[in-house]
């Protein structure tokens, strides 16, 4: 069979609105954009890729427009017009669950092997290469499938070929805690004899072995925040004679980054401006949060702005636990409201022992001052 590619979590349609108005749509086009990409990754004579598995939340609602869905089917009949396998199944996003779903309204017609069943099962066998290829999975269908404890009741591999199972859900062997996804038995996967587990609703790529199956979870390519932000790669999956292997190969993504500096042997914002900006990428949407202790006060959204060309995003965080002494002193000799809580909150510092109730405390003085000094808008 040689190899296959592993999608999951690609949340085609979702709308960026931690981003400006301005850039929310670009980069909403840029994301809608990740299927064609990875069709043409997959159609590339070197990527030698003979089946494209969708493991869930192919779309970030389960009735997605009708350009967006036009589009998405348009990419998955280029891949079984050259030849290439498709498995599609449906994730808690886009779950098949509703009447309006594309799933339903569309599945007739959908390109490829569409998982529709709502308990695990046997949904079809294809042929790649002259090899049978048996595909397990299930469709989460709200009322239908039993999800109120881990499922367990994964039907045994039957015949010779290749034996896939694609599912949208979690790896746990405890009761379904109100978190809003499949569970799934790590030990029942196990026992069940696949050759390949291929998972979906985690965003981060993970590998994992399942018994004597290989198991992965291919993650979101594209990032949907910078707490989310996706692992940025292809997940490919070699057969070769049997043995089955995981490789990973870099896709071309928008990249969300967070990176966390200590400022505290700076000297001035100028300085700590001069570092953001060496970080400059016009493609990158980048959180600099700073820490530590620097001996200056700073504009957290004065820098981003005046930087903000420089990359295609970039958010500020100030996280810094202290305030110039200089600047305290002046503050604590005035005789305000300002200064009173400069001087109260001082006392406290100078009479705390443990330094995470000192940073507590830090932390508090610098965001009262912050709210007092705007007029009570922190």
């Amino acid at each position: 069979m040689n190899r296959f590619l592993h999608l999951a979590d690609l949340h085609l349609g979702w709308y960026p609105a931690f981003l400006p108005e301005a850039l929310a749509g670009r980069r909403q086009a840029h994301r809608d954009d990740t299927l064609r990409r990875a069709v043409d990754f997959a159609l590339h004579p070197s990527s030698r890729i003979a089946l494209v598995v969708i493991a869930g939340d192919l779309f970030d609602h389960f009735a997605p427009d009708g350009p967006l869905a036009g589009a998405v089917m348009g990419q998955l009949a280029r891949l079984t017009r050259a030849g290439v396998a498709v498995v599609t199944v449906p994730g808690n996003h886009d779950e098949i669950t509703y009447a309006k779903s594309i799933f339903r309204a569309r599945g007739s017609e959908w390109p490829g092997l569409l998982v529709t069943n709502p308990a695990p099962g046997h949904t079809g066998t294809l042929t790649i290469s002259g090899t049978p290829v048996h595909v397990y999975g299930v469709a989460y269908t709200g009322g239908v499938t039993d999800a109120r404890q881990p499922m367990r009741a994964f039907p045994p591999r039957q015949g010779e070929g290749f034996h896939l199972a694609v599912f949208h859900g979690t790896l746990t062997e405890s009761a379904r805690l109100g978190e809003r996804s499949l569970p799934l038995s790590p030990s029942a996967l196990a026992a069940a004899g696949y050759d390949y587990v291929a998972l979906g609703h985690v965003h981060e790529h993970r590998e994992l072995r399942l018994g004597a199956a290989q198991a992965a979870y291919a993650g979101a390519v594209e990032g949907k925040g910078f707490d989310d932000p996706g692992c940025a790669c292809w997940t490919v999956v070699d057969v070769t004679r049997g043995a089955v292997r995981l490789m990973t190969v870099a896709a071309d993504t928008r990249p969300l980054e967070t990176r966390t500096y200590d400022a505290s042997s700076l000297s001035s914002p100028s300085a700590l401006a001069a570092v953001i900006e060496s970080w400059a990428d016009p493609a990158a949407c980048l959180r600099a949060r700073i820490v530590g202790r620097p001996p200056f006060t700073f504009d957290a959204g004065e820098i981003a702005a005046r930087l903000a060309p420089r990359f295609f995003h970039l958010n500020i965080e100030d996280a810094t636990t202290a305030l110039p002494p200089e600047q305290l002193a002046a503050w604590a000799g005035e005789r305000t409201v300002l200064g009173e809580f400069v001087r109260r909150l001082q006392e406290q510092i100078a009479q705390t022992q443990g330094a995470e109730e000192r940073d507590i405390l830090e932390q508090a003085l610098k965001t009262g001052v912050a709210a007092l000094r705007s007029g009570g808008r922190p």
